[in-house]
């Protein structure tokens, strides 16, 4: 990586200029806010009278779609020359903008991965009653190269989400309380992301010791969850005022705590292959031990000492007979059980320690 990449700062600028001058390919990650060009013509009111606080600022206010999408293809070709072959980007925006930012990537060559819906819990209601309640932000996750290989912590999402599959459609709250930055009693931006929101961006597609960029850096939100996931960041902001509140916030985060190991998440696929017979060698399971198709199933079968399996005297290798088994898919490392002391526990463990095993440092001694 270039020494002169600026990383853990904000760079004060128009985005388009100072992605010029950071080094080509350097980049992981890219979460990008950009102007949403909302196109208000009108004061918003609440039914009690009070104003609305909309997003009027003078960054979101373009002459025409022209010169938007101008201006989004000035900022995205800036991104892909940053963006590592392996890296991705994440952008965020409304139906204001977020059709005509797709059909731009499309056309400048990136490859769309995911739509990802956000579901507000707590949406700012239509208040004149004149259409639906808009109640959902859309992230574009694409990929700078179709087919080339990318991050996507599976597990961790997995995780997340009480070990089942992470869906496409997150249903969070908009950023309230005391998680919304004030001036003065005052919102100190109008548009900041919920941290959760950056979490589940930033966790799934990057891992510790990574370069995440946020060419629209506002109130640091980027920033402050790589921080505080292990991960180097680069902010470009132009306003001095959320560079300001951006600043005080990034330095108020404690850097990570505990072992770099505890922010990085396994990938299953890039950890040793061992066959089942590998336990059996090792000893750490022998020849004539039972093993059981369920936790608390009665169903077992027989270790053979050439790592197979024996039920009613035929052979099976651990996957085909969970699949004969079960009559459909199975992965017979989470469903063939062993016992110890009164416990029946997954043979993936024994993996696991196996592959623990192989880890250790050797001692230097030979025999």
């Amino acid at each position: 990586m270039p020494t002169s990449l600026p990383l853990d700062r904000i760079l004060p600028g128009d985005c388009v200029e100072t992605l010029a001058a950071l080094p080509a390919e350097s980049v992981d990650l890219i979460f990008a806010d950009p102007p949403y060009n909302l196109q208000l013509h009108q004061e918003l009111w609440r039914p009690n009278q009070t104003k609305v606080n909309a997003v009027d600022n003078g960054w979101d206010q373009f002459a025409d779609f022209a010169a938007y999408d101008d201006f989004t293809r000035a900022w995205l070709a800036g991104c892909r020359r940053v963006l590592k072959p392996s890296g991705t980007l994440w952008v965020i925006g409304t139906y204001h903008n977020i059709h005509r930012i797709g059909a731009i990537l499309q056309d400048m060559g990136f490859w769309t991965l995911n739509s990802v819906v956000w579901v507000k819990t707590n949406p700012m209601p239509n208040f004149r009653g004149v259409r639906f309640t808009n109640a959902h932000e859309t992230l574009l996750w694409v990929q700078k190269d179709k087919g080339a290989p990318y991050t996507f912590n599976h597990q961790a999402m997995k995780a997340l989400n009480e070990d089942t599959q992470m869906r496409s459609d997150w249903v969070l709250p908009i950023c309230t309380g005391p998680e919304r930055i004030r001036l003065n009693g005052e919102r100190a931006h109008p548009t900041q992301k919920p941290e959760a929101l950056l979490y589940r961006v930033i966790l799934s597609s990057s891992n510790p010791g990574d370069v995440v960029l946020d060419p629209f850096f506002g109130s640091g939100t980027t920033g402050a969850v790589a921080k505080k996931l292990n991960r180097s960041w680069i902010g470009i902001e132009r306003d001095p005022d959320y560079i300001a509140v951006a600043q005080a916030r990034l330095e108020a985060i404690h850097a990570p705590q505990g072992e770099p190991a505890l922010y990085r998440s396994p990938n299953p696929r890039k950890q040793a292959r061992l066959p089942f017979g590998r336990l059996v060698e090792s000893g750490l399971l022998i020849p004539g031990q039972r093993l059981f198709l369920r936790k608390s199933g009665e169903i077992s079968a027989m270790v053979r000492a050439d790592g197979m399996l024996e039920y009613n005297r035929q052979r099976f290798s651990i996957h085909k007979l969970a699949r004969e088994l079960v009559n459909g898919p199975a992965n017979g490392w989470e469903v063939w059980h062993y016992e110890q002391d009164g416990q029946r526990l997954p043979i993936d463990h024994l993996r696991q320690q196996l592959r623990d095993q192989m880890l250790e440092e050797p001692s230097g001694i030979e025999d």
